[in-house]
């Protein structure tokens, strides 16, 4: 930066004393310091450039957010760190501009950044001119997420209102419609039994599944938005995946999809409603099926730490696309030709009453990992080992390996 502070003080230096020089490079380098020492240990990505967007410092956090290292970074365009953002837009109001972005590497993060010019204020006289700019980030992942849960909520408290509805106004005439056919049905078999024999007893069969095809697309949209209260009760998680395993153990086979287990020997007993989560299970390792074709396998995974048990399904499927990722969740959006739309939002909805969660990792042609996340009953205090407080890895727990 031609017009900074240093350079004007090395333009002048034949008429400073020698001393003073001395004094302000060790008061400029004691300043610097103290700042950099500030910068790094923000929890805010600073990043500061020249005009020109070439990078002249970014601290430990922007390093973090963007998985990246400051000496590769450094004297490299901001453009090349952040893909597609439009310097030349960004800066040619010479203000303080605001914006969110998105990222994905090395995680999917929301990130609200100010951009701010720098002027020289020490021109001496001369028209101010443009230093660089600074950048801050700011991690805005967590509220975003709560945005995103309280719509979801807003989304699950409207279709109870409209299952509650759909139930009232189409349930009663579904059940009347089926006894008055199951009355005709009588009707024709003791007065004109060959009549019941030709194609009207075939239609009325006909009618009367159809009914009942509606009554369980009724009933399966009552179940996933409806609020339930489980019957929370100690459970073997283990037993509970080996159950769910079991259930499906033909049809993996038929299929021939190899089964991996990795289950942890020592999972605690966790208050459940079994029934539910079986159930919740049942549409996971369903959908994980359904997804792989011929020769594929199925991983399931339990394992534990201080705060909750995890179990993570992986199959080697088709993957779900991005476009898709977004809308999984959605009562009835299904990407499968017989596929109904609301496997997931129930298991959601089973997760999140027994204080879990679901996260579903998946890219397309390369498979999809699916981790239940679940609470344990008591979170335990305890002190962490030197090695273990410093960021080391802890050992591996004890697992349990079937196939």
């Amino acid at each position: 930066m031609k017009t900074g502070f240093l350079d004007k003080l090395i333009a002048r230096v034949g008429r400073v004393d020698p001393e003073e020089i001395q004094s302000s490079l060790g008061r400029l380098v004691r300043e610097m310091g103290f700042l950099e020492k500030v910068f790094e240990a923000l929890q805010e990505g600073v990043i500061v450039t020249d005009a020109g967007g070439t990078i002249n410092y970014i601290n430990r956090a922007a390093c973090n957010f963007f998985g990246v290292e400051a000496e590769s970074t450094v004297d490299h365009g901001i453009a090349g760190l952040i893909r597609g953002l439009d310097w030349q837009a960004l800066t040619s109001a010479g203000e303080v501009v605001t914006r969110d972005l998105e990222i994905f590497y090395p995680e999917n993060r929301f990130l609200q950044f100010y951009l701010a010019p720098m002027e020289d204020e020490l021109a001496m006289g001369e028209q101010a001119s443009r230093l660089g700019y600074v950048m801050i980030f700011h991690d805005i992942t967590a509220t975003r997420r709560q945005t995103e849960r309280k719509i979801e909520s807003e989304k699950l408290t409207s279709l109870t209102l409209l299952a509650a509805g759909v139930a009232h106004e189409i349930g009663n005439p579904l059940n009347s419609l089926n006894i008055h056919l199951q009355l005709i049905e009588r009707k024709l078999r003791k007065r004109a039994p060959k009549v019941l024999a030709s194609d009207v007893g075939e239609l009325l069969q006909v009618a009367r599944g159809e009914i009942a095809r509606l009554d369980a697309i009724v009933t399966r949209f009552l179940h996933a938005v409806r609020p339930t209260r489980p019957r929370l009760e100690p459970t073997d998680v283990n037993r509970i995946i080996r159950d769910s395993m079991r259930f499906f153990d033909k049809e993996l086979a038929s299929r021939g999809i190899r089964v991996r287990l990795e289950l942890h020997s020592h999972l605690p007993a966790l208050l459940l409603d079994a029934g539910e989560i079986k159930q919740a299970f049942y549409n996971i390792i369903k959908n994980a099926m359904e997804a792989m074709p011929a020769e594929g396998e199925l991983s399931v995974c339990s394992d534990l730490d201080d705060a909750e048990v995890t179990i993570t399904f992986s199959d080697t499927g088709e993957g779900i696309s991005a476009e898709s990722m977004g809308r999984v969740f959605e009562p009835y959006y299904t990407t499968k030709p017989t596929g109904s739309g609301l496997g997931l939002l129930i298991v959601r909805r089973i997760l999140r009453e027994h204080g879990g969660e679901i996260e579903i990792q998946s890219r397309r042609s390369g498979g999809t990992r699916l981790v239940v996340h679940l609470p344990l009953e008591q979170r335990q205090i305890r002190f962490l080992p030197p090695e273990t407080a410093a960021g080391a890895k802890a050992a591996p727990a004890p697992a349990e390996a079937s196939s």
